[in-house]
């Protein structure tokens, strides 16, 4: 079963004091391309977060986000009180000594003095991170189930494109035969009109020969059958398989531009012209498989 590469996961965890929230979506992207979102405090297990991603997601463009949210009482940022008296009385002399007013806002500006506001460094619980892995494990989970679910929608319209091909690959057997005739048809009324009644049969049938072999589209045929076979057999039984579903419908593409090329018939090119657009669908959707 196939997987696209548009994923999205969310999970939450709650410690007595904060929640921690994590988001992981992703959109196609030929490469791993990730962008994390990290408060600080998770900032040591920044690498070990990046590989777990990597084995987990494997390719696409990824946006990775951890939030936190404190719903204690306790904050790491603390009002330094002496600092903070240190500059009330310094402004309260000032005041006194050049006959200016404290403004009246006096409290807010004091707060955005230098070292006023402290910010404790805390240190990263582990009992915190263990609870965190499990957020980020839910969250992938969550994640990869979505890409299921898009994998196999992309699938079944993947098998119902290559049934259509193979169905139009089989209509084009009908007018082989007429098609011949007709080339029979047209090469024996030119001669007629260049008034050439005597012409050596046996080498215009050997000329007709080289010339309907040269339109034989049998070999063709074959292949394209292989190729339509292998996108299935691929797409059903092995992992992470959209570069190669890639190559196998660029083959597909292939042999359908040579039996194009080769049909000289009418009712052949139309058959070729729905082959095309049955492929293109299939092409335009496939940028989107993991």
């Amino acid at each position: 079963m196939i997987q696209s590469m548009t994923g999205f996961g969310k999970s939450s965890s709650e410690l007595p004091n904060k929640k921690i929230y994590v988001e992981i979506k992703s959109l196609n992207s030929k490469q791993f391309d990730l962008n994390t979102r990290i408060p600080f405090l998770y900032r040591e297990k920044e690498m070990e977060i990046r590989n777990n991603l990597l084995q987990s997601v494997e390719r696409g463009k990824v946006d990775f986000s951890i939030y936190v949210e404190n719903i204690g009482k306790a904050s790491s940022s603390q009002i330094n009180q002496n600092a903070l008296e240190s500059y009330y009385n310094q402004i309260k002399e000032v005041s006194q000594n050049l006959q200016i007013s404290i403004p009246a806002d006096w409290f807010s500006v004091l707060l955005r003095m230098p070292e006023v506001m402290k910010t404790e460094m805390a240190e990263l619980d582990e009992n915190e991170w263990e609870i965190t892995k499990e957020t980020i494990k839910n969250a992938l989970e969550q994640f990869t189930l979505f890409r299921n679910q898009e994998g196999s929608v992309l699938q079944k319209l993947f098998e119902n494109k290559i049934s259509n091909i193979s169905l139009l690959l089989n209509e084009i057997e009908k007018y082989e035969l007429e098609r011949i005739e007709k080339v029979k048809v047209k090469i024996l009324d030119s001669l007629q009109k260049m008034d050439l009644q005597n012409f050596d049969t046996n080498r215009f049938e050997q000329e007709l020969i080289y010339y309907i072999e040269k339109l034989d589209v049998n070999e063709e045929k074959i292949r394209l059958n292989n190729h339509l076979k292998y996108f299935i057999d691929t797409m059903n039984n092995e992992k992470s398989q959209g570069r190669k579903l890639g190559f196998i419908a660029q083959e597909i593409g292939r042999e359908i531009n040579t039996l194009g090329s080769k049909s000289n018939h009418a009712e052949m090119q139309k058959i070729v012209v729905q082959m095309k657009d049955e492929l293109e669908q299939i092409k335009e959707q496939i940028l989107n498989v993991l």
